[in-house]
């Protein structure tokens, strides 16, 4: 998710015009530290996210950005979520459970209340998710749902589903806990007053401005430590770190590797880095010259200087990658010895590929933090190689769409995923974000039997394959993994410190409390 960007002045009239309203609580704090100590009720937190203006919904199934997920958290559930290392949870489904065929999956709900007392029910799952896989509508977890035959599953009691599959799914659970794919009442088409399931109750909430919850004492997970929560919207860092440091904000989202290390130790701010939440890197188009061929591509791994692209794209807020998704994750193969620069080595590939003097043009655009520098730290490594490297700043707001289909070269940066949903959305032939145009016949029906695989030790052996064959002649330059950076006041407590973007204890505020 790429945040809309405005300018600071908008920004910070737009937090200040939020921050006139009740029930904020400036006090100092007495201890620094984002989790520890006895959790404490009460309280009324703001967390400050960039906003998207008039674009900004509660319907959870149009959330695109991150303060739309965050308010989503907040008023809804999931069957299931991600946990940090990108394996399903249980939510309200209490478990799940596949035939032999893995083609069919019952899942039985728990016993959990919406906001106006109803039951969850069998029915208003298969309403929300027929809902997100409504042709006529374009709602994020419609591709994560496409495996599901919604015409032929039924409900087979009160709190028992029967999803019936097009093919066999041995993960279907990351269905469950797909981005966006929250459960709604049976009915529901308005949400302007939402009922949701989640920790918290809606009280009111303005586009581009703020958006105010209650505790939902009857929440099936144990009612939230805080009695109130505000997400208000500031779009610029600047604005968020100001009202952070000002006492006007608990919490602000997404702030800059610079930000943390000026505030890390001035004890006004707490700084909490979610490591491996975002993949760095370079796409190389595996169908056109020059990077048909595997020699060349396998050149390119071998000129990055992985530390030095850690250390100045990301200001050292990361870690190296191994040109492989999901680093932390469950089924990463972390037995793949890591690759290092090695000039020589990628020089005699080049030639042998009769590639000497080779020239690409390399698309970056100031999309995400760091993809511009990236560019030009990998331009000056190439012509160490002997490589010339022309750098194409597009436009942000249409690269993602810009890079997809055109060019042969381009940064590139994914969020936290399973790295099932990473293989099935942009490596397989059919993928519909194959940002690589890598397809393989082969690797398809590594896949395929991957699914088909019951047992989780027969899953890992052919994932592994995947990876190695990935590794050594796919299209993605993985270099590094970025931190996520979050600031809260000293005051905050139970902060989760290993939850990647996306996952079920980012921007989780029913077990958050303040000292």
């Amino acid at each position: 998710m790429h945040p809309t960007r405005r300018t600071l002045l908008t920004a910070t009239a737009a937090l200040t015009a939020s921050l006139a309203l009740p029930g904020c609580s400036n006090s100092p704090a007495s201890a620094p530290g984002s989790s520890g100590g006895q959790p404490k009720r009460g309280g009324h937190l703001r967390a400050a996210f960039a906003g998207g203006g008039a674009a900004e919904t509660l319907d959870p199934h149009l959330s695109n950005l991150f303060a739309d997920a965050a308010r989503a958290k907040a008023l809804y559930d999931k069957l299931a979520d991600y946990g940090s290392d990108m394996t399903a949870r249980p939510r309200l489904a209490e478990r799940w459970e596949p035939n032999d065929a893995l083609d069919r999956w019952t899942v039985t709900l728990r016993e959990a209340e919406f906001h106006d007392g109803r039951p969850v029910s069998a029915a208003d799952i298969l309403y929300s998710y027929r809902r997100i896989t409504d042709p006529k509508k374009a709602y994020r977890a419609k591709a994560s749902l496409e495996p599901v035959d919604l015409e032929a599953s039924r409900a087979t009691g009160p709190r028992t589903v029967e999803f019936r599959l097009k093919r066999p799914t041995a993960e279907f659970p990351n269905v469950l806990a797909a981005f966006g794919a929250y459960i709604v009442p049976d009915g529901t088409d308005r949400f302007d007053k939402p009922v949701g399931s989640g920790p918290f109750r809606f009280v009111s909430f303005t586009p581009g401005r703020s958006a105010r919850f209650t505790r939902n004492d009857a929440y099936w997970d144990g009612a939230p430590h805080l009695d109130a929560l505000d997400i208000v919207v500031a779009d610029e860092e600047s604005a968020r770190l100001n009202a952070l440091l000002a006492g006007q904000v608990d919490y602000a989202h997404e702030l800059s590797p610079s930000t943390a290390r000026a505030h890390e130790h001035g004890g006004r701010v707490t700084i909490v880095r979610l490591r491996n939440s975002a993949m760095q890197g370079f796409v190389m188009k595996t169908d056109r010259p020059p990077f048909d061929d595997p020699r060349v591509r396998q050149a390119f791994f071998l000129i990055a200087d992985r530390e030095e692209l850690v250390k100045g794209a990301l200001s050292g807020a990361g870690t190296v990658g191994n040109d492989l998704f999901g680093k932390g994750y469950e089924y990463y193969a972390d037995d793949i010895p890591q690759r290092r620069q090695d000039l020589d080595r990628a020089r005699t590939l080049l030639k042998a590929a009769g590639a000497e003097g080779l020239r690409v043009t390399l698309d970056t655009s100031p999309v995400a933090p760091g993809f511009v520098e990236a560019a030009g730290i990998f331009r000056d490594q190439a012509a160490r190689a002997g490589v010339t490297i022309d750098i194409r700043t597009g436009n942000k707001d249409s690269y993602w769409k810009d890079i997809l289909d055109s060019g042969t070269l381009a940064g590139y940066r994914s969020g936290a995923m399973p790295i099932e949903a990473h293989i099935s959305q942009r490596l397989l032939s059919g993928s519909t974000t194959n940002a690589t145009h890598w397809r393989r016949k082969d690797f398809d029906a590594l896949y395929q039997q991957m699914q088909s695989t019951k047992d989780t030790a027969g899953r890992s052996a052919l994932y592994e394959r995947m990876q190695r064959q990935l590794h050594t002649e796919g299209g993605f330059l993985v270099w590094g993994f970025a931190d996520w950076i979050v600031g809260t006041s000293p005051r905050v407590r139970g902060v989760a410190t290993d939850a990647p973007a996306n996952t079920l204890d980012w921007a989780r505020f029913d077990t958050v409390w303040l000292a």
